[in-house]
């Protein structure tokens, strides 16, 4: 284990020995990983490596068979033995620092763009109608959607459902945003407007993990690559060093298969923590 020196700030996220099998599958095989707080850290690599695996245990949404989780003070150990999450308050209290962005926009269908920002503050956070209202127009127009406040998921593209659903997520103030491929369902010329949405986050400094097949995205917004292949991290480094010049032949060899199939605009998907 690690140790800070004095006046030296820990990472936002610790990740120590992560493991994750389902039935004979093992996903993940012990991997470690550290977010400091304000990066931008892009995890690439082939399907079915464990990338989305790995974000869904960082929120428990899946629920790891061994290693530790710390997210800002919060910290989780899993030995094997464990079946059971922690209490719903304190399950509640973990989540809501770490908002989670997935392909697939899961809004709530019979409930208008601001009703779906403000359910999470309302339900969750316990907040006052007025206050949850008032920050939910104001990421609304964050996120360019001020005007489709009163619309229904229904009535608006993908790229727009998207940027609700990054919305939704930042009106729990997390401490981590992740995000799992979230351009991947869209079609092309959609997908600028979502990693606009994104490449403002990064700038105003928050904290994300990104699962992208967008490279060249990654290569732009990311403080740090991970390369996963089969449940392990193979490479990790500033993208000049992981995607510009790999060491490992495994990545160098994914990195010219996805470099040469790129199309001409290149998509991404992120996480995030402020």
């Amino acid at each position: 284990m690690s140790v800070s020196a004095p006046g030296i700030e820990k990472p936002l996220i610790e990740i120590r020995g992560l493991k994750k099998s389902f039935g004979d599958l093992a996903v993940l095989k012990g991997i470690d990983l550290a977010v400091e707080r304000g990066s931008v850290v892009a995890l690439i690599g082939p399907s079915g490596s464990g990338k989305s695996t790995l974000l869904r245990c960082i929120n428990l949404l899946t629920v790891p068979d061994g290693g530790e989780i710390r997210v800002g003070a919060q910290a989780l150990a899993f030995d094997g033995r464990r079946t059971a999450l922690p209490g719903d308050k304190a399950l509640a209290g973990f989540r809501a620092r770490t908002g989670m962005v997935f392909q697939h926009f899961n809004l709530f269908a019979h409930m208008t763009v601001l009703q779906n920002v403000m359910e999470g503050p309302r339900t969750v956070l316990k907040k006052s109608r007025a206050e949850a209202e008032a920050r939910a127009r104001a990421l609304l127009a964050k996120v360019g959607l001020a005007d489709r406040a009163d619309m229904v998921p229904d009535k608006l593209s993908g790229g727009q459902k998207q940027r609700v659903a990054i919305a939704r997520a930042l009106a729990m103030d997390p401490a981590v945003m992740l995000f799992d491929e979230a351009t991947s369902a869209l079609d092309p010329e959609l997908v600028a407007e979502v990693l606009g949405v994104i490449r403002s986050l990064a700038r105003e400094g928050m904290t994300m993990i990104l699962v992208t097949h967008e490279i060249a995205f990654a290569r732009e917004v990311a403080d740090t690559v991970v390369f996963i292949r089969d449940g392990v991290v193979i490479e990790c480094g500033p993208p000049a060093q992981v995607i510009d010049h790999p060491q490992q032949e495994a990545t160098q060899s994914f990195l010219g298969r996805m470099l040469n199939n790129a199309p001409p605009a290149a998509h991404t998907e992120l996480v995030q923590a402020p």
